[in-house]
């Protein structure tokens, strides 16, 4: 049942679900890089944040629709 579900998340909200999963993977990587790092836990927490606002933008530019190519543009853009 919970691939059902997952499945309908997915097909309502992809452009969220792409910014979970990225954000999740980022994080973690983030995390085990920084493991020896001397960081203070308000720098760490920045960093999360950071990676978790990367993550957001990154699902959106792979969500962007390409341009339709077949439409001329402004004239003189192809020159």
């Amino acid at each position: 049942m919970p691939v059902n579900r997952l499945r309908r998340l997915m097909g309502r909200h992809p452009v969220l679900v792409s910014w979970l999963a990225l954000a999740i993977g980022m994080v973690l990587i983030l995390l085990w890089a920084a493991e020896e790092a001397p960081l203070t836990g308000g720098q760490r927490a920045v960093l999360v944040v950071g990676c978790i606002l990367l993550a957001g933008a990154c699902a959106r530019i792979i969500a962007w629709e390409p341009a339709d190519i077949s439409e001329p543009g402004p004239k003189g853009e192809h020159d």
